[in-house]
């Protein structure tokens, strides 16, 4: 069982190609989405652009992923502590000793795995270019 996270507000190739590489990994893959709450929390007020159901929705559809939740803190900790993923991963831009859940899942003897960012994609990049042309 694979498992990742994050708030996958607007879906890019940089979202799909990490999914696909994560799916890789396992049998399994399950994907929790940051609530709107969350993502707002994190994010600021402008975010985020889709509400989580339709979030939820469009990654539910992609052929890598098997199983999408919703959660409502912060991070997936809580969620995490309770899946025990065989393996968890995240992208490129954390450090191992950020990956929350890192220490749960290898005292359950699975393993983190850190997946390269596709250089060039990103929610807020996307974001700032509407925002010029807008205006």
């Amino acid at each position: 069982m694979v498992f990742t996270n994050g708030c996958f507000d607007l879906l890019h190739p940089g979202h799909t190609r990490y999914l696909s590489e994560a799916r890789e990994l396992g049998d399994v893959l399950i994907v929790a989405v940051n609530s709107d709450a969350s993502v707002r929390a994190i994010k600021g007020p402008g975010r985020p652009i889709f509400p989580e159901a339709e979030r939820a929705e469009i990654l539910a559809a992609l052929e890598a992923v098997d199983y999408v939740t919703i959660f409502d803190d912060l991070t997936p900790q809580a969620v995490i502590a309770r899946m025990l993923p065989n393996v968890l991963v995240k992208g490129g831009d954390w450090s191992p000793d950020e990956i929350v859940g890192r220490e749960e899942g290898e005292a359950a003897g699975g393993q983190v795995v850190s997946i390269p960012a596709v250089p060039g994609h990103s929610t807020s990049a996307i974001i700032e270019a509407a925002l010029k042309l807008s205006g």
